[in-house]
């Protein structure tokens, strides 16, 4: 985004019980599966979910102790803790199909490591993180208020809050924010659309939702209540798979940075460390992260590239876009490529992530999220390269 001057920046989330994130859900739900049995099993699975039918597919390698049966169960508790009971899709109803087979020996022999050879990413491809001061978290304004209202609205309806009863699980939301040279400063406009019970009116859901909406954004940000969009169409009571199905892998923009950064080719869910798609996404977050936590910037986007089956990196770019202080970005990648080993394995080692970790992934972002450390989740959120970098940098 643009430093100087004034604009308006959107972005969109969607909440666990959208098609799309049901089936992210699920195959992280997989993915979890294997790792609890076998921290180096291998996955690679996609989901599909429509009215009332669930089919995972993709390639594994892991014990032979994880059944298909065991999978198409984990995949119906998943929908059950979701919140699905309805008449299109319903987690005891719908019928689940396993398409889950062995994986490419052609992949395995470029991933794994053999005498000399270290282990080799998953795929080729380009990988980005971003990080900047526009919130606590160090994530754009948009994408983290318009994840935060709808993490609100499920906390309330799990919880059973009187005060958003009759609403359902599929929601979506949308926040536009105008910026002056560079910084937020008020959301203009609003829209959170949420799938609810037969009979409740537009208004009344309006009303029930601006209080919550307000709530999420800093004092004085909502936006006027005109521009304040529930519902636009008016109705939203069929919804979830049964309303539009739902892939793995199709909201790679809610999942990352709203689109205030540039985002890699491959999506996140149901793919094991190995795959570079996903762990060298969540390092090259973890150090831009690290480097604004540091004061080194106030913006930093990361690229790394990878070729399948070869270790290092073969690129490692940063831009500060302007905002460095006296900070020299070939001196900053050398210095990050001695603190991280950015090779699968190093980044596997380095961020803890051959373990069932990844469920909570699913829904309101990868990045942006406290870590937990008796969970052993979001790591990559951590900031312990902060000193490293202040030395390096003699701040």
């Amino acid at each position: 985004m643009r430093d100087k001057g004034e604009y308006l920046f959107t972005s969109e989330s969607v909440s666990e019980g959208h098609p799309d994130k049901v089936a992210d859900r699920i195959s992280d739900t997989v993915l979890d599966t294997y790792l609890e049995a076998d921290p180096y099993a291998r996955v690679a699975c996609e989901t599909l979910v429509t009215t009332n039918r669930i089919v995972l597919a993709g390639e594994v390698r892991g014990p032979a102790s994880i059944t298909p049966e065991l999978l198409m169960h984990r995949a119906r508790m998943a929908v059950h803790d979701i919140g699905y009971e309805q008449e299109g899709f319903h987690w005891q109803k719908a019928a689940v199909e396993c398409h889950l087979h062995a994986q490419s020996a052609d992949i395995a022999q470029g991933v794994d490591a053999a005498g000399n050879k270290d282990e080799g990413a998953g795929d080729q491809g380009i990988m980005f993180g971003y990080a900047c001061t526009e919130t606590p978290e160090l994530m754009p304004a948009p994408i983290y208020y318009a994840h935060l209202i709808l993490r609100r609205i499920s906390e309330m309806r799990r919880s059973g809050d009187p005060m958003v009863r009759g609403l359902l699980p599929d929601a979506k939301s949308q926040v536009t924010l105008r910026y002056v040279d560079g910084r937020p400063v008020q959301a203009t406009s609003v829209v959170v659309s949420t799938q609810h019970e037969e009979g409740m009116e537009q208004a009344e859901i309006k009303r029930m939702l601006w209080p919550i909406v307000e709530s999420s954004l800093p004092r004085g940000w909502m936006c006027p209540e005109a521009e304040f969009y529930v519902n636009p169409t008016g109705k939203f009571v069929i919804g979830g798979p049964d309303g539009d199905a739902g892939l793995t892998g199709r909201k790679i923009i809610v999942d990352t940075y709203g689109g205030a950064a540039p985002h890699g080719g491959g999506a996140f869910s149901g793919k094991d460390p190995t795959k570079v798609d996903r762990s060298a996404a969540y390092a090259c977050r973890y150090l831009a992260k690290n480097v604004v936590a540091a004061g080194l910037a106030d913006r930093c986007t990361i690229q790394v590239s990878y070729a399948i089956g070869v270790s290092r990196p073969l690129s490692v770019y940063f831009d500060l876009h302007g905002t460095g202080r006296d900070v020299d970005e070939t001196k900053l990648a050398r210095v990050v490529n001695e603190l991280v080993n950015l090779s699968p394995r190093g980044i596997r080692e380095h961020l803890h992530l051959n373990r069932p970790i990844y469920v909570p992934t699913s829904a309101y972002g990868h990045f942006g999220r406290a870590p937990d450390e008796e969970r052993g989740t979001f790591t990559w959120e951590r900031t312990d390269l902060v000193p490293e970098l202040k030395r390096a940098f003699s701040r």
